[in-house]
């Protein structure tokens, strides 16, 4: 099965895969390839330097006073704010792809088709696959949202010889404590015959799982 790539700008259309900004240019992008078409390089690097320390969580307001500043009377600061956020999501839409997944040559491709100037393409390239991207990247991995993970499990099985109601029982039943990474345990007691129906889809869900992961549609192409 092929995927179709289809561009904002009306460039060519490929049958081999998509543009790493997506089937739809966000329009951030878009606004953002127009008013910098004219755009001296210098400026275009500044902002560029400013994108990479907003990634690294180093951003301050008086950086992009400074280029403001220096661009003078050349380019207003609304200007110069939708280039700035135009440019931070084009690299956030980059850098979402690992360097085995999305080629530089390819990366390159995408930008000539997104109507971005060839001279900003080696600025850009730098940033994404520079030497800045590993910590960005464990940055971005341990700032993102997340559920708890299972710490610890421990269960064991008890039998109730008798209760209020009956003198004699002897049924078993599964008694499990889950310690999670936000520090909540929660104890729950189950009998045996929906214990085995949990294994089982437990089993059921990883099977599908595996299943999932060996179709070709999943695995990435060099």
């Amino acid at each position: 099965m092929s995927i179709v790539q289809v561009h904002g700008g009306g460039g060519r259309v490929a049958a081999d895969r998509t543009s790493f900004v997506g089937v739809r240019v966000p329009p951030e992008i878009k606004t953002m390839v127009k008013k910098s078409a004219k755009m001296d390089r210098d400026v275009i690097r500044k902002l560029l330097k400013l994108v990479m320390q907003s990634l690294e969580g180093e951003v301050s307001y008086g950086s992009f006073s400074s280029i403001v500043e220096g661009a003078g009377d050349k380019i207003n600061e609304e200007t110069l704010g939708i280039i700035y956020t135009g440019l931070l999501s084009l690299v956030k839409c980059a850098m979402r792809h690992s360097s085995s997944s999305l080629k530089q040559q390819h990366f390159k491709e995408d930008l000539e088709e997104l109507g971005i100037p060839a001279e900003f393409h080696e600025d850009l390239t730098s940033c994404v696959f520079g030497t800045k991207r590993p910590s960005i990247d464990s940055r971005q991995l341990s700032s993102r949202p997340r559920l708890p993970r299972l710490l610890q499990l421990k269960w064991r099985v008890d039998v109730a010889i008798s209760t209020s109601v009956l003198n004699r029982v002897l049924e078993p039943s599964v008694i499990m404590e889950m310690t999670f990474s936000n520090g909540i345990t929660k104890v729950f007691e189950i009998p045996v015959s929906q214990f085995h129906q949990l294994r089982y889809n437990v089993a059921y869900v990883l099977k599908q799982m595996e299943d999932l992961e060996k179709r070709s549609i999943l695995k990435i192409q060099d």
